[in-house]
Parts: C-alpha cells; sequence; structure tokens
C-alpha cells in the first residue's frame, strides 16, 4: 500500500493493495501445516526513529531485526514536509521494501510495525501502521499488545456513529485520539489510554513528534536507544538499536509516555503505578537471544533455564540436542551443568519460506522434515536428551520424536524449559484455545506417553520465580497458572489464526469462551 496523508480532514483510513499487483484471493491458497501453529505467535514489532534523516531506511533496518515477532505483514510511515507517507502490505519486510519504495519515504521521523497474523482477504487492510487524518492533522501508530476490552470500547464508539474499516484493536485507539477535545495533541493519547485495558506498546507519529507508550503493567516490551547523531530510537528489543548502531539508553516504563521533538524528549506518568507484569514468554520465546529484554538478558535466562533443568530433572544420556533455533541456549545450559556433550542432532532449513507444494502422496510427518533434518550419525544408538522452550498442542513434540527414533536414537528424553502452559494470552500473543493446550488436558506422564518420548520433564514454574528473585513478582504468568492481572470483560480468547475474524462482524465463530475457573484472580 502507497498512501499520502495531509491536514484535510478524512475518515480514519487503512486501505492497501496486494504484493506486486496480485489480486487478494491469490493469498487464500497459501498452505500451512499444523507444526507452523504449534508455538504461542508474538503477534508484533514496533520502531520508532526521530532525528535521522535515514529515518524509514534505518526503520526498515530494525524490522528486520524484529521480523521474528512477525512475518506476514509490514509497514512504515514516514513525515517529510509535512506529510505523512505510508507503505504497508503482507509479507517480510524485504518482500515488502526494496530500493524505489523507500526512496518513496523520505524525512527525519519514521515508525515501523511487523505482525503475525492468517493468510485470507482481510488481512490486508490490518497491515500497521494504521494513519488517520482528524481535524487538527494526521497521526500514524504501531501497536504491540493487545486490548481485552476491545469489544466495549468499538462498540461504544460505533454507537456514537464511528465507522471501522479494520479487524484491529489499534484502530479503536485512533478514534479516541480523534474524539478527544485535550490540548494539545500528546494529552490526547494520554486520555486514550485512560480508557485502555490490557497489553500496548505503542508509537505515534505526528507531523512534528514521535510518541512512545507503554501499559500500565508493562506486559510487552519496549526500549529507547540514541544514535550518535542524537537520533532517538524506540523498538521492541534491543537487537533492533544494535542493527542500527543506537546505543541502549532505557525501557520505557509501564504506564509512561515519551514525547519526542526538536525540543528534546518529555516524559509523563500516564496513569496510576500498578506491579509491573512483564510477559516471562518474552525470555523464554519470543525475544532474539542477543537482547536485553526487561532489564536482563535473554540469553542468559535461557542459558538458567536449562541448567535448572538439568539439575532438577537428570538422565543418564549420551549427548544432549536442541529443537532448532529457539531450544539451543537453554540445551547449551543443560549440556553444560550436566557434563555431557552438545551435538547440532537437529538441523533447521532456512529456505522454507511461509507457502510451499505438498506433495500429492502423502508423506509422514511432511511439514516437520522440511524444517528439521535428523544427523543420523550423531543420533544413532545415542541416548538423547532433546530440549525445547515450550509444548503447546504436543503434535510436533510427537513428530520430533518419532524423527529422532527413526534416525537410529536409542532413547530420547524431552526437557521442556519453560512450566507446562495451561492457559490463553490475552496480552498480544496469539495462542490456541486453553482445550487445545495439551497441558490442559493431560498430566506429565500423559503428555510423556502421547508424544512418544522414553521421560519429559518441564522448567517447574517456583523453579522459574526462584530464579528471577526479587524480580518475580513483576512478571505476568497467566499462561503457566491460569491467574490474569487484567481478565477480559468478554471472557474470550482468540484461537490460534483467528486474528482477522474478530467476532463483531458475522457469526461469533474463531471464540471461544474462557473457563471461569482460569479468571478473577491477581498473579502476585
Amino acid at each position: 500500500m502507497y498512501s499520502q496523508f495531509n491536514n484535510k480532514t478524512q475518515t480514519p483510513n487503512v486501505s492497501s493493495n496486494s504484493i506486486n499487483n496480485k489480486p487478494t484471493s491469490d493469498f487464500n491458497i497459501l498452505i500451512r501445516d499444523d507444526d507452523d501453529d504449534d508455538k504461542p505467535r508474538e503477534e508484533c514489532g514496533v520502531v520508532g526513529i526521530h532525528g535521522d534523516p535515514e529515518a524509514s531506511r534505518l526503520c526498515y533496518l530494525a524490522l528486520h531485526a524484529l521480523q521474528h515477532r512477525g512475518q506476514e505483514g509490514a509497514g512504515i510511515v514516514a513525515v517529510h514536509e509535512n506529510l505523512m507517507k505510508s507503505i504497508t502490505n503482507v509479507g517480510l519486510v524485504s518482500e515488502v521494501f526494496n530500493q524505489s519504495k523507500l526512496n518513496q519515504l523520505p524525512g527525519d521521523l519514521a515508525i515501523g510495525h511487523v505482525r503475525y497474523s492468517t493468510a485470507g482477504a482481510n488481512m490486508l487492510k490490518n497491515v500497521q501502521p494504521f494513519v488517520a487524518s482528524y481535524r487538527f492533522g494526521s497521526v500514524g501508530v504501531a501497536h504491540n499488545g493487545n486490548l481485552v476490552n476491545y469489544k466495549s470500547l468499538r462498540a461504544n464508539l460505533e454507537e456514537n456513529g464511528s465507522i471501522f474499516n479494520t479487524g484491529s484493536d489499534t484502530e479503536v485507539v485512533l478514534h479516541l485520539i480523534a474524539i478527544s477535545k485535550k490540548r494539545p495533541f500528546f494529552l490526547r493519547i494520554v486520555e486514550a489510554c485512560e480508557k485502555l485495558e490490557g497489553a500496548y506498546s505503542m508509537v505515534f507519529l505526528t507531523e512534528n513528534k514521535l510518541v512512545a507508550v507503554r501499559d500500565p503493567y508493562g506486559f510487552r516490551p519496549l526500549v529507547m536507544g540514541k544514535r550518535s547523531n542524537g537520533a532517538v530510537v524506540f523498538a521492541s528489543e534491543t537487537c533492533a538499536l544494535d542493527l542500527i548502531e543506537a546505543t541502549y539508553e532505557r525501557e520505557v516504563n509501564p504506564g509512561e509516555m515519551l514525547v519526542v521533538d526538536k525540543d528534546g524528549i518529555q516524559s509523563l506518568c500516564l496513569l496510576p503505578h500498578r506491579e509491573p507484569k512483564a510477559c516471562i514468554f518474552e525470555h523464554i520465546y519470543f525475544s532474539q537471544p542477543n537482547s536485553i529484554v526487561f532489564g536482563r538478558s535473554v540469553y542468559d535466562s535461557r542459558r538458567h533455564f536449562g541448567e535448572i533443568l538439568a539439575t532438577e530433572a537428570p538422565v543418564d544420556c549420551d549427548i544432549v540436542i536442541a529443537v532448532p533455533d529457539s531450544g539451543k541456549v537453554a540445551a547449551l545450559g543443560y549440556a553444560a551443568k550436566a557434563g555431557v556433550p552438545y551435538e547440532e542432532g537437529l538441523i533447521r532449513s532456512h529456505y522454507v519460506g511461509r507457502t510451499f507444494i505438498e506433495p500429492d502422496q502423502k508423506i509422514r510427518d511432511f511439514g516437520v522434515k522440511l524444517k528439521l533434518a535428523p544427523v543420523q550419525s550423531v543420533l544413532k544408538g545415542k541416548r538423547v536428551v532433546v530440549v525445547d522452550d515450550s509444548i503447546v498442542r504436543g503434535t510436533t513434540s510427537s513428530k520430533i520424536v518419532r524423527l529422532l527414533k527413526e534416525a537410529g536414537a536409542k532413547e530420547v528424553h524431552m526437557r521442556i524449559a519453560s512450566p507446562p502452559i495451561i492457559g490463553s494470552c490475552y496480552y498480544g500473543v496469539d495462542t490456541p484455545s486453553s482445550e487445545e493446550l495439551i497441558s490442559n488436558r493431560m498430566n506429565v506422564e500423559q503428555i510423556k506417553n502421547f508424544i512418544g518420548c522414553d521421560s519429559l520433564a518441564f522448567l517447574q514454574l517456583d523453579s522459574l520465580r526462584k530464579f528471577l528473585g526479587q524480580d518475580s513478582s513483576g512478571f505476568c504468568y497467566a499462561c503457566f497458572s491460569g491467574k490474569y492481572p487484567v481478565q477480559p470483560k468478554e471472557l474470550k480468547v482468540k484461537r490460534t489464526g483467528d486474528y482477522l475474524d474478530d467476532g463483531l462482524s458475522g457469526s461469533d465463530e474463531g471464540w471461544v469462551k474462557v473457563p471461569r475457573s482460569q479468571g478473577n484472580e491477581e498473579d502476585g
């Protein structure tokens, strides 16, 4: 999508066209196997840059560093001569942007976004950043998180005449800003955020300001950095700062708004202080190992998780291997602590795209084999500990165990560097319904039998809390405990892949009721 906005009043507009001028319907035939959805999905990554003449190109590079947070859509909005220019589309960052596209985004002020969602016609219009014009100018926004009171906010806005163009909760924020009567502009954001509940790390763009906001619980990460020329950068992870040679300054604090313009940086406290509830899964799976998230090294956390497993769930083995790539650091920790060699027993293909042609003849475990190849010379006759970051449905784990045994492994012992996942997430992570989570239906012994391994052990929640020490109460463990810091009013969660059908237009399909026993208890 390419669009340009001026200061003339317009209704919020998030139009888009398809990649390479292909019709939208082409995206309805994307092939996905179950293995792609057997991990929780972090839905978004955001970046914002103020004060650099190459702002859009730096956004492009930063989005590359954040690509692991969303592979289905990308966009950049830049400001030049008081005009906002926007390019968004489905696909990877490298598919959406090229030199010609970036040449259309001059200026020293830009925001960017990567997102995960499903294929389908409605996907195009949900790609961020969103841009809208209202009576006092234009505003762009990129959002990482999920608003738990989205449906009620949207219903109230529609009742008062608002018209929505997307199925995204982020559009609600634009409408709340547009109807606010506060001046100056950043106070409109403050007033809008006072109505929001749930998770939001957002970057906003006006003709002359960059604004970063984080919800009072700090569910999702957001950091600030500076380049040597004084340019200010916001990003979901520090790995994005590293790539564009920005020095990490600090986190955006929970409940804080930072306003950046030609006069410098202004910090405001948005809402009353609450005890932080940072997403622990950022350290288990979502974030890159080279990032600093919530003030902690992701690499160090994962290595310690492996060491804890080796101490609390040891087993006689010959080698330790990882499910690449997210299980690798924990596997290194397990191997070092256990005094057992770490080997590359599974090789991940880095050339599997988002689509592939499935053979006519059914091949067992085709999806996993396409991505992971066992090394027979490493595995044959060995007692193997295989370390993974999590088990969601258990389908991929069972296929991996079968692959390893078919490659000659004598024993396969699964060690999982997180506690069992028993609850869905409301705070910006795409997870299956609780009924689909294998740990919500089975105990450890039953899961072991289901996936076919010789032994199975998870990182214990108490051990995880002990490792975090005095910071323990500042993390959200809802997916492990079923205790939610902020309970959605609608008591519904999304199934994996149903992000676009939000249940507001047409049927209520794609949503499932949450057992009330999981809600309403503060996770201290």
